[in-house]
């Protein structure tokens, strides 16, 4: 997944778990054996529409009015929702009692997970995992990068499934199972845990954590409108990231979103990329090239490739030549990411050398193409691209035991 800005770009997520409950890992771009037409990928398991996180101010007014109240007190609800971001309805101490009770009587929460795990990097990136209310766990990675005038950009990288059924080859994330989509408040949740636990204010949004967004995609649209609108994050600050889906790109585009549209090429060629993203046999190269290129003129957003370099299969001068002739033949002015490749558990991957990487990025250069190098942030606490993945991704903690109970935070040296 990938970047809302091109200066985005150079930091986003990773982040694995520990030793004793299996702290893997987040991926690039999520896939692998794709069932894209299969409803187990679009399932979104106890859907629960009496959840105030992720309505709109208006629908907070109307449900106001529908339980006997002004619509001021909707005003209110937005306000203690987003800007004090308060967990629980019975703490919401600017409503009246009643209100709060009736509230609750209805069935209606707030919609906030608890914090199962933190674990913090060297570099003060941060990963946590987030209990669902069925027991499940998502990650998400908070980004902190300084500036020499002391203010600080604040990048979550957040998930949009439990698990990712694509299982790309160099994605810890697949390799440990897929289960539901996220809802809505399961993705905005993730924005205001980030904020939490840094105390600042979060600046950008990446979709890169966790699972294919576009294989969640109304969800997803549903949390961004809710983080830009209500949230208030530009949406130029926002990055939807994706392996490739078939017709998604264009029913994107349709939104006209002013957010930055990531796309995990990772090859070149279809053949190659075959071989490192298993659900690119559904979705062919100059299907995916003229998509893009629509997709800009749709919207007049540059596309921002990403490319995970893998050391001796990918990352060769002929590779780079490749790519630059194949963005050539599609248009001008497209922008490249390169992610040296993050090791994972169970990979024969191997990350580049930092010369090769160099070598990369100037043959790209020389034929004109945009093209960044992915700073590595998170790598020892499992929180770099493509190192997301816990196991309870497949099978939730069991209830009634230790498991279940918050774990201590983890402090990864390097």
């Amino acid at each position: 997944m990938i970047t809302a800005s091109t200066a985005l770009v150079h930091h986003v997520c990773s982040v694995p778990f520990s030793r004793s409950i299996r702290f893997c890992s987040f991926t690039v771009t999520c896939s692998g054996k794709v069932p894209l037409s299969s409803s187990s990928v679009t399932r979104a398991s106890h859907v629960d529409p009496r959840v105030l996180l992720g309505m709109s101010e208006s629908e907070l007014q109307q449900l106001a009015v529908d339980l006997g109240q002004q619509n001021y007190r909707g005003k209110q609800l937005h306000h203690l929702l987003y800007q004090r971001k308060v967990k629980e309805i019975q703490d919401f101490s600017q409503l009246p009692l009643a209100f709060r009770n009736d509230l609750e009587g209805a069935g209606w929460r707030v919609g906030r997970s608890p914090t199962y795990r933190t674990v913090t990097a060297a570099d003060g990136t941060v990963k946590l995992l987030l209990k669902l209310q069925d027991n499940r766990l998502i990650e998400t990675v908070g980004i902190p990068v300084g500036d020499e005038k002391g203010s600080m950009r604040l990048t979550a990288c957040v998930s949009s499934q439990v698990g990712c059924p694509l299982r790309c080859s160099f994605c810890a994330t697949g390799k440990g199972g897929y289960s539901r989509n996220l809802q809505r408040h399961e993705i905005v949740e993730q924005v205001l845990a980030i904020e939490e636990t840094f105390q600042h204010r979060v600046t950008n949004v990446v979709f890169m954590g966790m699972g294919e967004p576009m294989l969640n995609l109304k969800a997803v649209l549903e949390a961004h409108r809710c983080l830009n609108k209500d949230v208030q994050i530009g949406q130029r600050m926002i990055t939807i990231s994706t392996v490739g889906v078939p017709n998604t790109v264009k029913r994107l585009a349709a939104y006209k979103l002013q957010s930055t549209l990531a796309f995990s090429l990772h090859a070149p060629t279809q053949k190659l990329r075959e071989t490192i993203v298993p659900s690119a046999k559904s979705y062919p190269l100059d299907a995916i090239m003229r998509d893009c290129k629509d997709y800009f003129l749709e919207t007049s957003r540059r596309v921002s490739f990403e490319y995970a370099l893998l050391a001796g299969v990918n990352d060769k001068l002929e590779h780079a030549l490749e790519l630059a002739e194949l963005l050539h033949k599609w248009g001008r002015g497209y922008h490249v990411n390169l992610i040296p490749f993050n090791p994972i558990e169970g990979s024969d991957y191997q990350r580049p050398h930092k010369k090769a990487v160099q070598a990369f990025a100037a043959a790209l250069e020389s034929r004109k193409i945009n093209v960044s190098i992915r700073q590595t942030r998170g790598m020892d606490a499992s929180a770099a691209c493509g190192q997301l993945r816990n196991e309870f991704q497949k099978s939730p903690l069991l209830t009634n035991s230790d498991s279940e109970k918050p774990q201590p935070d983890v402090q990864v040296a390097c």
